[in-house]
């Protein structure tokens, strides 16, 4: 990882969020207004908002205690002070560890790869998916004769492929059952008694698969490993396991970027040979976004983004590690891309069956540092007693953040940085105002196209650089200058520009241009700011307590639902219908989204829910409403000017992509069970307290050597010494678990009392 001076970091100049800049030139909202009528607070056209305001007007109001004193504390002062590291669906926390091509160890894989899940999830997934065997009458018959006799098979046995082990067979019975375990291993013997045969000449075994994408890759990858890469599985297209011998003779194919024999790249076969047509791989970033790094890598590879997937974006300002997996990429020619990263690094390369999918981890762990804490009305002068205080006070509000939990809002990040946020361009986009919704997505701040001098802000280069790009567009319709100036990040921008100067009042078809993600990311803005609202209204009429009406999740509490064994029910012929229960239910294919149900007056009281139970939908065609007052809310705040003037139950559109289905999601979030602070003094404001995975990396190859290659100097250009004439200052550590779609942010305002301030490196001149 180089740095480069043409790879601008943010200037040294500290600005909170509630600095004053001025006013942004945008088309007037009518959302901020109506929100007045709705206990929303508004706030004037003026930029610098601070976090408070900003969150008031996305409908983020209330607390769950506040009866405890503000702490103040200042977030993201260095990006260093904010780390993401993915939770992988084995509960392992993800660090990058190499970074060359070398394939990770086996132990490794266990606890590095995204896709291998943990001995209890394996044991749940075969439970909720039994696997019944299935072979042709031919198959069966041939199996047979090749197993008449064992003398015979012991005889010519290919003594260079092991025995399967006993413990082996039982996992095959795991995945399976007895009698395909049998049948692979009459195959298994099959093609080490008959090594020269041609596939064709081997039985064929198929059996009934799992639809748990969590588990197919660890099936495939032991029954590589169980018999020695000579049964080759694949699922035909009726989600049919087929496991066929693999054909005699054949060398494992390498690949190192160069032509094999036929002047080929290798084909399928040979990228299951070394596990499969993914190549997953941690990425780790420093203060970029995601997509940043995605788009960098497309180009040096000269691909496109769709050879690349992942479980979901990360932080932009913070030091992150996710996993990623790109589609018939070499890990070697990945791995040279390190010697083009800025800022950045990849390693810890695995093959896997299938690609990464959004949601496809367990959650975050996040190590963050809060600088100049300050609690409110605590005057203590002796400094162990303002650590005793501070460190007494966290601790206490983290422990609530695990017992009581946290309102589960949307935190600010959900609606955009920009002039305008998100959720208002995506209810252009469902109100069907096409030419509105690419107006917002184009606005910016005209300070960001004055000098710096006449205005006192400090304007970002890519801020600057995309308002004068907008602006010369606008002037002079010269696409080609207008996207020479646009930095790549702004692909929304590059989109609408594209295509609006080749055809002009085609606002839906520039809209639909841009990358689906991020068309998506407008309208889902939409569902999350009524979500916001409907939260703190069913939070003020009810509180934490369960009641008639409720939503919760059907898979979640399938064991208490309310069975009527007593009440026999007959058909039209007199006969008993017996109901299937449990674990005797067919599974739905159709049925793939989250389903939920109202809880009965009787449930509510039972105590067998609790507030951490209840769901809340995200407004769509496809989801239940709360059979109580807070749903009927949703139809109140729809109808106003804020949602729009739409209608709940009414969530189609033409365009497919604006036609919300809606989903659910939890009223209240916790903290794991795992936290932890500490609460340290310092003096010098470039002093980091935790290390980074690339710090790791570069002290293992370089020793202690202070202050090299550290990604702080990159940063602030100078060491972390202490100064003895500064006063003292304090900073916490706080280090923490949230499940998937869960905003660190959001737990901070509780733990809080919203006293914790954004740091702003400079001003974002568009945003």
């Amino acid at each position: 990882m180089e740095d480069s001076a043409s790879d601008a970091r943010p200037l040294k100049r500290a600005k909170l969020d509630n600095d004053s800049n001025g006013a942004i030139h945008k088309p007037p909202s009518t959302i901020p207004a109506a929100q007045q009528d709705l206990g929303v607070s508004t706030m004037g056209d003026n930029i610098a908002l601070d976090d408070n305001a900003k969150e008031l007007e996305v409908g983020i109001t209330a607390f769950i205690d506040g009866s405890r004193k503000p702490f103040q504390g200042i977030l993201k002062k260095r990006y260093t002070d904010f780390l993401v590291n993915e939770i992988l669906p084995d509960g392992t926390v993800l660090h990058l560890q190499q970074m060359n091509a070398k394939p990770l160890s086996r132990g490794t894989e266990r606890t590095s790869s995204q896709s291998l899940p943990s001995r209890r999830e394996q044991k749940d997934a075969r439970e909720e998916a039994p696997v019944v065997a299935e072979t042709t009458a031919q198959d069966s018959n041939q199996i047979g004769e090749e197993t008449t006799s064992k003398d015979a098979a012991e005889a010519k046995t290919d003594s260079k492929l092991p025995d399967v082990s006993d413990e082996d067979r039982s996992k095959l019975v795991g995945y399976f059952n007895e009698e395909a375990a049998d049948q692979l291993l009459a195959l298994y013997e099959s093609i080490r008694r008959h090594p020269e045969r041609k596939p064709r000449d081997h039985p064929v075994v198929r059996t009934a698969f799992t639809t748990d994408r969590s588990i197919r890759p660890l099936i495939h990858e032991d029954i590589r490993r169980i018999f020695s890469r000579k049964i080759e599985s694949s699922t035909d297209k009726e989600g049919i396991l087929v496991l066929t011998a693999a054909p005699p003779n054949a060398p494992a194919r390498k690949w190192g970027g160069k032509p094999n024999d036929k002047g080929q790249r290798p084909g399928k076969l040979g990228w299951l040979d070394r596990g499969g047509e993914y190549v997953h791989f941690t990425l780790y970033k420093e203060n970029k976004d995601t997509l940043e790094i995605i788009s960098a890598l497309t180009r040096q590879l000269r691909t496109t983004n769709r050879t690349f997937q992942f479980a979901g974006t990360k932080d932009r300002r913070a030091v992150t590690s996710q996993r990623v997996s790109a589609y018939r990429i070499e890990p070697e020619r990945l791995a040279g891309l390190n010697k083009f990263l800025r800022f950045a690094g990849i390693g810890d390369f695995q093959h896997q069956p299938q690609g990464l999918e959004l949601g496809d981890l367990k959650g975050n762990e996040f190590v963050i540092t809060l600088r100049d804490c300050k609690l409110h009305g605590s005057d203590e002068v002796d400094s162990a007693a303002r650590i005793s205080t501070a460190q007494t006070y966290l601790s206490e509000s983290l422990r609530g953040l695990r017992e009581k939990g946290y309102l589960n809002y949307y935190g600010l990040q959900r609606f955009g940085t920009f002039a305008t946020r998100t959720d208002v361009v995506g209810l252009k986009c469902l109100k069907g105002d096409f030419k509105g919704a690419c107006d917002d997505i184009l606005t910016f701040s005209p300070i960001a196209l004055q000098p710096a001098d006449s205005t006192g802000a400090l304007v970002g280069q890519d801020d600057r650089a995309r308002a004068e790009a907008i602006d010369m567009w606008r002037k002079n319709n010269r696409m080609g200058d207008a996207l020479d100036k646009m930095p790549r990040k702004f692909s929304a921008e590059t989109a609408l520009i594209r295509h609006l100067t080749r055809r002009a009042d085609d606002y839906l078809g520039a809209l639909m241009s841009i990358q689906r993600n991020l068309r998506l990311m407008y309208v889902h803005a939409y569902q999350s700011l009524i979500w916001n609202l409907a939260v703190g209204e069913r939070w003020r009429l009810f509180g934490d307590a369960v009641v008639e009406g409720d939503l919760v999740l059907i898979r979640e509490h399938k064991d208490k639902e309310t069975r009527q064994e007593e009440k026999e029910m007959v058909d039209a012929d007199g006969e008993v219908i017996i109901n299937p229960e449990g674990e005797d239910r067919a599974y739905d294919p159709d049925d793939v989204y989250e389903r939920a149900r109202a809880l009965t007056a009787t449930e509510a009281a039972s105590g067998q829910y609790s507030i951490f139970d209840v769901v809340l939908p995200l407004p769509g065609y496809d989801v239940l409403y709360p059979a109580n007052a807070s749903g009927d809310w949703y139809k109140t705040i729809m109808a106003t000017e804020a949602g729009g003037g739409l209608d709940p139950y009414d969530m189609r559109r033409k365009q497919k992509d604006f036609s919300l289905s809606g989903g659910y999601r939890k009223v209240l979030a916790r903290i794991g069970e795992d936290f932890d602070v500490e609460v340290h003094e310092y003096s010098n404001d470039d002093q980091q307290f935790v290390e980074t995975d690339m710090d790791r990396i570069k002290k293992s190859k370089q020793g202690e050597k202070s202050g090299e290659g550290s990604a702080e100097n990159a940063e602030n250009g100078s060491g972390a010494g202490e100064s003895g004439d500064q006063p003292k200052k304090l900073a916490a550590v706080l280090k923490f678990q949230l499940g998937s779609s869960q905003y660190a942010t959001m737990a901070l305002r509780e733990l809080s009392k919203g006293g914790i301030q954004a740091y702003k490196p400079e001003f974002m001149g568009g945003r």
